[in-house]
């Protein structure tokens, strides 16, 4: 039965956009962690942040409205449970992600135009920095993957191997949860230069680095590095066109040891590409971000595995967003 919309439910959509750009300002800004630090005036908190008075003083007030701040004696200062999520040296900020979604919205207001030309948006970097964004989208990946990383691992029983080989792996998130399971298996971690490094420190505060190859590199120019029985591709396959797809799984069948397995973790659609709800609004994301990026149907997936020389394809899990899981055999 079709949804009966009311005039309310519409301007309620319309409006998102206002508390959304609040909180991103905000987290751009980085005034959830410098309030923490101490309540300041508006004025102190301008001379702090290098940002006008006026402008600042509006922001601040509508953070109280919406209860991240608190305001007395014209000091403000971040609540205690918006500074648990929000400030930066918290271990479980969402920042990263808030920052990551100020970056989406950039991209995703040029929809009209993108509809209209078939092509992604043009971007610039935020007021934090092209490198601040790199961070940011890292860490996102961090606050999406941390929390279920166990139990897909857990799902993926009974899964034996003895080297991992974590492609586009981001700051190592997926290698450490495999690494920690199985404890007598190595990995080969393989991301872009820039990445390098962050990956590096988290799997050094996990006490794993003897167990890892850090190896720098680009999967769309670069060979992937060979040796492993066990490739790992989480959330990389949606930002690529299917001819990228079947390009990077070809490169992936010929990295890994015969019959070394594959397993994917990504957005699987119904044939209808409507459903689930949340992998069709991703479509959206990864249409005005990536040249040729879109999510995918099961059978799309497994014929260009099929193209890349894998067999024994199967669909382990369906999930309603991004926790699919697709494995495949070398022979």
């Amino acid at each position: 039965m079709p949804h009966k919309w009311t005039e309310e439910e519409i301007l309620n959509i319309a409006g998102g956009y206002q508390k959304a750009s609040l909180l991103f300002a905000a987290a751009d800004l980085d005034i959830f962690s410098t309030l923490n630090k101490k309540p300041m005036t508006a004025e102190a908190l301008c001379a702090e942040l290098g940002t006008d008075c006026r402008a600042t003083s509006v922001l601040l007030n509508a953070l109280v409205a919406m209860a991240l701040l608190t305001k007395q004696n014209a000091k403000y200062s971040v609540t205690p449970a918006a500074a648990d999520l929000l400030c930066q040296t918290k271990p479980q900020s969402v920042l990263p992600m808030v920052r990551h979604h100020a970056n989406c919205l950039r991209r995703w207001v040029q929809l009209p135009q993108i509809t209209k030309s078939g092509k992604p948006a043009e971007l610039s970097p935020s007021i934090r920095g092209e490198a601040a964004d790199t961070a940011a989208f890292i860490g996102a990946m961090e606050n999406v993957s941390r929390p279920v990383a166990d139990q897909i691992v857990e799902k993926l029983q009974p899964l034996s191997f003895t080297h991992l080989l974590d492609i586009g792996a981001a700051s190592g998130t997926w290698t450490i949860a495999f690494l920690k399971a199985f404890p007598k298996a190595s990995a080969t971690l393989f991301d872009l230069p820039d990445v390098i490094p962050m990956a590096k420190k988290r799997i050094a505060q996990a006490r794993l680095s003897r167990r890892v190859k850090f190896v720098p590199g680009d999967f769309y120019t670069d060979d992937l590095p060979p040796g492993a029985d066990f490739a790992w591709l989480s959330a990389i396959a949606h930002q690529n066109s299917r001819a990228q797809n079947r390009e990077l799984f070809a490169k992936i069948y010929h990295a890994l040891k015969p019959h070394g397995t594959l397993v994917m973790r990504d957005i699987v659609m119904e044939k209808s590409r409507t459903q689930p709800p949340a992998g069709a609004i991703f479509a959206v994301n990864m249409l005005v971000a990536t040249q040729g990026g879109g999510t995918y149907t099961f059978e799309e997936y497994r014929s260009d595995l099929l193209n890349a020389g894998f067999n024994d394809i199967t669909l382990i899990a369906r999930d309603e967003f991004m926790n699919s899981l697709i494995r495949a055999k070398k022979t």
